[in-house]
């Protein structure tokens, strides 16, 4: 019975949404500034470093709150004919669960990519290293979004204008830094900021200092690739060496048992 109940709130619910009598879209917008404060600090980095700039991380984030929405409320019909206090419980557990679970799958990804991802930023500050040879280090960064990695061309845009508009402070270079929190970020944005407070006659000198710490943190970055390759295939061979091991000792007892009948 309670499942025919379930299967009846679903299509409710559903002609009810499709009808426009209940505009889950609407109820989502109006309250948008508080389901903001769920939002992990992380999640629009995540978003882009998994599906790039084309990706709205506040779409992919509605969705995580209907899901967890439409779960509460069938777990409600599911428990309609016992509701008390401990399966409202479980409701809002269960809901919380499936919310948190968006944020765990694409945290996975990262992690997968991590080391990928934390070197993308380096990288792109390398390449820079020859426009700002020739132009100050703002009109460079300006110059460089095109051909930047896309998960950082959206935040070098919001950090150009915010320098353009007359913020010459270390803000905007943090901001993006806060923005995209990849390995050393705090301390790549600081060398710029220094880069681009630097005189032009000591121009020069600043600018191989800031290339010797980037290759430093490139080769960092390579190290921890490659020691991180290491452990796995090391993690790997272990795994088939005990796999191989277990089986050949099953075989062995199944031997002695097996001679032990006759």
């Amino acid at each position: 019975m309670q499942i025919e109940i379930v299967i009846i709130g679903a299509i409710s619910l559903f002609v009810m949404n499709y009808t426009g009598r209940i505009n889950t879209n609407k109820f989502l917008a109006d309250n948008s500034d508080y389901f903001r404060k769920l939002k992990e600090e992380d999640w629009d980095f995540l978003v882009k470093a998994k599906y790039g700039e084309g990706v709205n991380p506040d779409i992919v984030f509605t969705k995580r709150i209907k899901n967890a929405g439409l779960i509460f409320i069938l777990l409600l019909f599911l428990f309609i004919s016992n509701f008390n206090y401990a399966t409202f419980l479980v409701s809002v557990v269960a809901a919380f669960f499936v919310y948190k679970m968006g944020y765990f799958s694409i945290k996975k990804y990262y992690k997968q990519h991590l080391n990928e991802i934390d070197s993308m930023l380096p990288h792109y500050l390398k390449s820079l290293e020859i426009l700002i040879q020739h132009y100050t280090v703002p009109v460079a960064i300006g110059k460089s979004i095109s051909d930047a990695p896309p998960i950082f061309r959206e935040g070098l845009q919001e950090m150009i204008n915010e320098i353009n508009a007359g913020n010459d402070k270390i803000e905007p270079y943090m901001n993006f830094a806060r923005e995209y929190p990849v390995r050393d970020s705090m301390r790549m944005m600081r060398l710029l900021y220094r880069l681009s407070l630097g005189k032009q006659e000591h121009k020069q000198e600043q600018l191989l200092a800031f290339s010797k710490t980037i290759s430093n943190l490139q080769q960092k970055a390579r190290e921890t690739r490659y020691k991180n390759r290491l452990d796995k295939m090391e993690s790997k061979t272990m795994q088939m060496l005990i796999t191989t091991g277990l089986g050949v000792m099953i075989l062995l007892v199944f031997s002695v048992v097996k001679m032990m009948n006759l």
